[in-house]
């Protein structure tokens, strides 16, 4: 008779408690934003555009519309054409957008919404002469993270709008989820290297304003729709980051493909894709492909960058080596974070993301030589799993969004915010991370929070290092 297993060998279920990531739509939204006057609508509930406006305005401190079809309980049951119908014609006629990108929730997924035929449909019935170029991004928030809705939006903004051309002299740039001041640090540096490009998304205005002398509704900034338009003509691709993909297609012929990937295989544009550059060696990386993609020797500039960065991790290494992080966020953020500490010294303890791709264990270990077959790798974790494994581990530090400040409180240790949600406190938008010249802020960052650290635990304090 064959044994029943008892209950005592059955893994007891535990509910998410305080996710690592943020819903699917929100990283669309942000993406969409990086638009020329393009405006998101969520195909969904009220709530769903309230709380991406919520994040979105707490971490970038400008004012961000996002407008919602509203579903209601009878939308629910009948279908929800007609509440999108009426949202896309109130967002042209009030806002004269040049595009509107509607992103779908939870609930429009899960009644089955074909938000593209809708679309079709509106267009055709439409009498209203101003609806604008309109596509749509399959964001359902029980499936994956904010980084999955980013890189579906970019994926579906290349298949919507790029057409093959003649090559040009030109490249196409697609940095990843970044901060704004890194988006314009990018484009400082691509101008050094006299590229021509075309950045998606190009957020760096449009969620980053200077003081306006008048209220605008759709700020200006970010890539034209003329240029999505000539990205099938570049002789060259450069992808920020190794979980820019998302799955498409069915079941049985399901593969992954980002932006980047889909304009290589369909219009046979090389792409050069690497992590993003935050520390010494993964710079070096990035700074060779533009060498490469742009035929030019790295300027003298960035040289002594790269100089002035090797000297101060040899000023300041007595104070960070063997000290132990803990890293979480998304999982590109989390890589790069990780080749970064593990280059200067430091132990990284656990890296944490709340997104599951199974694949940040054999990139940690490819891209930190010196720990990463040590470093405890935690994939679709939450906060509270997290601040768990920081009983066992003694961490120094913790880098990550604000979301972790409780955690570091707890352990009266030290948070270096980078990422997003930076929430408690300003200038989330202009944390740089990139480069020699982010790395050098964040390597400062790090020396002196360890110093501060334990200038303010010493029983006999010092004044000078």
């Amino acid at each position: 008779m064959e044994k029943i297993p008892t209950l005592s060998y059955i893994k007891p279920f535990v509910s998410t408690r305080n996710a690592c990531k943020l819903c699917s739509p929100l990283g669309a939204c942000i993406a969409i934003k990086g638009i020329e006057g393009c405006v998101p609508v969520i195909h969904g509930s009220q709530g769903c555009a309230t709380y991406i406006r919520r994040y979105m305005i707490s971490h970038y401190k400008e004012p961000v519309d996002i407008a919602s079809s509203n579903f209601s309980e009878e939308t629910t049951i009948f279908g929800g054409q007609a509440n999108l119908k009426m949202a896309l014609t109130n967002v042209s006629n009030q806002y004269q957008p040049m595009a509107i990108g509607v992103a779908t929730t939870c609930l429009s997924e899960t009644i089955g919404e074909d938000v593209a035929s809708q679309l079709s449909n509106i267009r055709n019935e439409s009498t209203n002469s101003v609806l604008p170029d309109l596509f749509t991004v399959s964001t359902p928030s029980y499936q994956g993270t904010h980084m999955d809705g980013f890189h579906a939006t970019i994926l579906e903004v290349v298949k919507n709008f790029a057409v093959k051309l003649p090559s040009a002299d030109k490249i196409n740039f697609f940095p990843g989820f970044i901060s704004p001041a890194d988006i314009r640090h990018l484009k400082e540096i691509l101008s050094d290297f006299d590229v021509n490009s075309t950045i998606l998304p190009d957020y760096s205005d449009t969620l980053d304003n200077p003081i306006w002398d008048q209220y605008y509704r759709v700020p200006k900034g970010g890539t034209s729709i003329s240029e999505l338009k000539k990205m099938g003509e570049a002789y060259a691709s450069v992808e920020l980051g190794l979980f820019t993909a998302v799955k498409q297609g069915g079941q049985n012929g399901r593969k992954e493909i980002s932006g980047a990937s889909y304009l290589e295989n369909e219009f046979g544009i090389k792409n050069h894709q690497c992590i993003a550059p935050i520390g010494m060696n993964s710079s070096d990386t990035f700074f060779d492909i533009l060498s490469k993609v742009s035929g030019k020797d790295i300027p003298l500039k960035y040289k002594m960058q790269r100089g002035r960065l090797l000297d101060s991790y040899a000023d300041g290494h007595k104070y960070i080596f063997g000290k132990k992080a803990v890293v979480y966020g998304e999982e590109d953020l989390v890589l790069s974070l990780c080749s970064f500490l593990d280059e200067i010294g430091i132990e990284v303890v656990l890296a944490a993301s709340g997104a599951n791709s199974g694949k940040l264990r054999k990139q940690i270990s490819k891209h930190c030589p010196e720990h990463g077959e040590n470093i405890q790798v935690m994939s679709d974790s939450d906060f509270e799993q997290i601040n768990e494994a920081c009983n066992s581990l003694s961490p120094d530090f913790l880098i990550g969004n604000s979301k972790g400040n409780y955690i570091a409180n707890n352990f009266n240790i030290p948070l270096i915010r980078v990422g997003f949600p930076i929430h408690d406190r300003i200038g989330g938008q202009r944390i740089s991370l990139l480069g020699y010249k982010g790395t050098q802020d964040l390597f400062d960052k790090v020396v002196n929070a360890m110093i501060e650290y334990k200038q303010n635990n010493s029983p006999i304090g010092y004044k000078y290092m």
